[in-house]
Parts: structure tokens; C-alpha cells; sequence
């Protein structure tokens, strides 16, 4: 009877776990086979791999990608973190319509927050035109670097925000009156107190914003590759630069999480 019993839940089981498992062999499983057999199949087999870290032109896009990712991440964290604590903190009228603008980004497509970037800071954009107005010259940099920085600083700011407010409302009010009570001043309670509260909802949004600008630079370089072959080693590359950053935030989260408790 216990062994039908076992037999009826691991039936269960398998068909509750099959649909999850096709679409993880279908839409990642298959494409990463793919994009290693294209990588390790081609005219350098396995070396196209190594002539990422030796070719001027790839190397330098990898830690364009990399440095552009941290940056983005740092902003972020800096930007978001501080008003995130701040509207988790304080009610004033209007509240719920500014935290509604600020998230609102996660509601738009990477085309259109592109095009919000070039309208803002292309040829004919608002900044170009103050100033060519101020300066006589206008001011272009929605197709360098600074104009990635922005596009993806927008799509960074709404989840880092969401995260530190979440985080900063399950705070233990009574750990700050203690430092207070303490001598402990503003600067010191934010260091010692609020800052190591915050940590583990700071790495994993800050690990988010990290793989999203790595993710999404990473895609414009590759399509914009003409060798498919070194497109594909590059994927993986970075594919797996950007595991390893999740998982070391999953890792510093979890042992922030167990160190406050």
C-alpha cells in the first residue's frame, strides 16, 4: 500500500516537473549545446575560445562589457539604494504617483528606452540643443558608451529601488534606537546598522542590474559580429561570467542573510 502510495506521488511528481524541464531543454538547454558546438567546431576548434582573451578587438569587448556592467551597477545601487530607503521611510502626498514613475521603466521594451536615450541625448536631442544654445557646440552621447550607461542606469534604477524598499521595511526599528541610545550618530547608524541590513537586498539587486547590462551589451555585440564562430565562444564567455557573478551574489546574500540573523 506505501509502496502504490510512492509510486502515485513520484507520478505525480514527474508530471508536474516535465513541462518545466521541456522548456529548460528546449529554450536554454539546446541553444547553450548549440552555441558550444558552433564555438568549438570551427576553424580554431577549441582556441577560438583563448583568442577572446588574445584578440585586441574581442578582449577589448569584453572588459568594455564588464567595466560598463559594474558602473552601471554602482550607479544603481547608489541612486536607487539612497531613494529607495528614503520612500520606504517617509510618507508625503504624492508617494505612490512618484514611486509609479520611478518604476515605470519595467513597463518599456529596451527599443523604446533607446529611443528615449536618443531623443534626449542624440543629434537632435533635448541636451544637444541646451547646449548648442549655452555652449554653440551640441553635445552628443547617445551612441557611445555614456549613452549605454544611461539606457541601462534606467532599466536598473526601478528594480533596485524595489528591492531596498521591500528590504527596508523589514528592518528591526529597535537595532537603530539601540545605537542611538548607544551615541551612535546619523552617519554611524547608517553605517553600522542600516547599510549591513540592506546587504543581502543590495547584492542580489545589485547582481540583477550586473547581469542585465551584461546580458544586453553582450547581445549587441554578438549580432553586430560578423564570425559566428567568435560570436558564439563570446556568448558563452560572457554566459558564463555573468553565472558566476549571480552565483557569488546568491552565495554573499545568503551568508549576509545568515550572519544577521
Amino acid at each position: 500500500m506505501r509502496q502504490a502510495r510512492q509510486q502515485r506521488e513520484n507520478l505525480v511528481l514527474l508530471a508536474l516537473i516535465a513541462p518545466a524541464a521541456a522548456v529548460f531543454t528546449a529554450f536554454w538547454l539546446l541553444p547553450m549545446a548549440r552555441l558550444a558546438l558552433i564555438a568549438g567546431t570551427g576553424p580554431d576548434g577549441l582556441a577560438a575560445y583563448a583568442a577572446i582573451l588574445t584578440h585586441p578587438r574581442y578582449l577589448q569587448s569584453l572588459v568594455a562589457t564588464l567595466l560598463l556592467s559594474a558602473a552601471v551597477t554602482a550607479a544603481a545601487l547608489a541612486i536607487a539604494g539612497v531613494a529607495g530607503l528614503f520612500l520606504a521611510r517617509n510618507r508625503f502626498p504624492g508617494q505612490s504617483l512618484l514611486l509609479a514613475m520611478l518604476t515605470f521603466p519595467l513597463a518599456f521594451p529596451g527599443v523604446v528606452v533607446g529611443f528615449m536615450v536618443i531623443m534626449l541625448a542624440g543629434r537632435q536631442g533635448l541636451i544637444g540643443e541646451i547646449a548648442f544654445r549655452l555652449f554653440g557646440s551640441r553635445l552628443v552621447f547617445a551612441y557611445s558608451m555614456a549613452g549605454l550607461f544611461m539606457g541601462y542606469l534606467y532599466f536598473s534604477i526601478p528594480r533596485v529601488i524595489l528591492t531596498v524598499m521591500a528590504a527596508a521595511e523589514k528592518l528591526d526599528p529597535s537595532l537603530e534606537e539601540a545605537a542611538r541610545s548607544l551615541g551612535a550618530g546619523r552617519w554611524r547608524v547608517l553605517r553600522d546598522v542600516i547599510i549591513p541590513g540592506l546587504g543581502p537586498a543590495l547584492i542580489s539587486s545589485g547582481a540583477i542590474s550586473f547581469a542585465t547590462a551584461m546580458g544586453a551589451f553582450g547581445t549587441a555585440f554578438t549580432l553586430a559580429t560578423a564570425n559566428l564562430v567568435m560570436a558564439a565562444s563570446l556568448s558563452i564567455v560572457l554566459g558564463f561570467v555573468t553565472w558566476l557573478a549571480l552565483a557569488l551574489a546568491r552565495s554573499a546574500a545568503g551568508a549576509g542573510v545568515a550572519a544577521a540573523a
